[in-house]
């Protein structure tokens, strides 16, 4: 009597046959638990933007800017962060000037024609848009002396005429991340190793830098500035998204570049803040995003496009540092390929 060998992939191998009920359970627990996890990378931060100590100048006679900066200060107490982190500056010149380096979000001015709120919403309209509604919150239902009814509030740097709310810029920041996810895959998948795995992966983010720069700069009027300068800080971008699916993927194979792909797309885009502000999000995943290639690179072109490069060094060196890490993963998976295959290449001994 004969014995029916279990095809492979079947229980004997500890995976469930294909069509068995067994088959069904991990579709079943996997798909929900991953829309569970999506739905609040993506959802929470959205539901939980609210000024958090927000940077905020004031100016002003000196007892009233005593006065405000502690009531700012302290407007947070027994209720979690305050909305606002107020900093006294000398005059008015100095705030202005502070705002445009993207030292402060915003700067409110009590001068003898009523107080006056410095904004830039073009380093994020939701961010200015919710300073001014606090600012005016504050002088309702303070005890400041400055009068309430009339906020005067001045744009110092307003947001491109073709991107006024900075829907689009948001909106192509996801595009952007896996177009670089898709190349890092890609290179992994069609067994790109060494000096042309790493020529092809550069040379395609830069190519998707300009195409996106022709796109947002030249066509959209999303971005600002230098056009060279745009394409660049978008190529940077993309290398940094593509490069560790890249490397993780070619020393893990199919599992890494799942892995990357989850850390740039699901983590970093969601808490990038490139809808509203880091300064929004809750406590730690500014920083997170801040810390990742998509909030970093949201971050850059802002810097570049609207504030003539203000601020730019952090996000500058965390994509650098990316971009770095994922190479130098391709690289050593390039090696140890090398290592591990038969390092005596000549003809095969003669037989005996």
């Amino acid at each position: 009597m004969s014995t029916r060998t279990p095809a492979p992939g079947g229980p004997r191998f500890g995976r469930p046959a294909p069509g068995s009920r067994r088959a069904a359970i991990p579709v079943l627990v996997l798909v929900p638990v991953l829309a569970a996890c999506l739905l609040w990378a993506f959802a929470w931060p959205a539901a939980r933007t609210a000024p958090r100590e927000l940077p905020l100048g004031v100016v002003g006679p000196p007892a009233a800017v005593e006065t405000v900066t502690g009531a700012l200060a302290g407007a947070g107490e027994g209720e979690g962060e305050a909305p606002f982190d107020p900093r006294p500056y000398p005059d008015r010149d100095a705030a202005a000037a502070a705002v445009a380096d993207r030292e402060v979000n915003g700067a409110l001015v009590l001068g003898p024609d009523g107080p006056e709120l410095l904004v830039a919403s073009a380093g994020g309209p939701a961010a200015a848009q919710l300073l001014e509604q606090g600012v005016r919150g504050f002088l309702a239902r303070a005890d400041t002396g400055a009068p309430t009814d009339a906020l005067t509030v001045t744009d110092l740097v307003p947001g491109p005429a073709g991107d006024p709310r900075g829907a689009a810029f948001a909106a192509g920041l996801l595009p952007l991340t896996l177009a670089g996810v898709a190349a890092g895959a890609l290179v992994v998948l069609f067994g790109l190793r060494g000096t042309r795995g790493l020529l092809t992966l550069i040379g395609a983010c830069a190519l998707v830098g300009m195409v996106a720069a022709l796109l947002l700069h030249t066509w959209l009027g999303v971005l600002e500035g230098g056009w060279w300068a745009a394409a660049a800080s978008l190529a940077l971008l993309v290398l940094a998204c593509a490069a560790l699916p890249a490397g993780l993927g070619a020393l893990l194979g199919p599992p890494g570049i799942g892995l990357g792909a989850l850390t740039v797309v699901a983590f970093g885009n969601p808490f990038s803040g490139a809808a509203s502000s880091p300064d929004l999000l809750p406590t730690p995943m500014g920083d997170l995003g801040q810390a990742l290639p998509p909030g970093a690179g949201a971050s850059l072109l802002r810097s570049v496009s609207f504030f003539d490069g203000a601020d730019a060094a952090r996000p500058l060196l965390v994509l650098l540092g990316w971009a770095a890490v994922g190479l130098l993963l391709l690289g050593l998976a390039t090696r140890r390929r090398g290592a591990a295959s038969p390092a005596d290449t000549g003809p095969a001994p003669a037989p005996a």
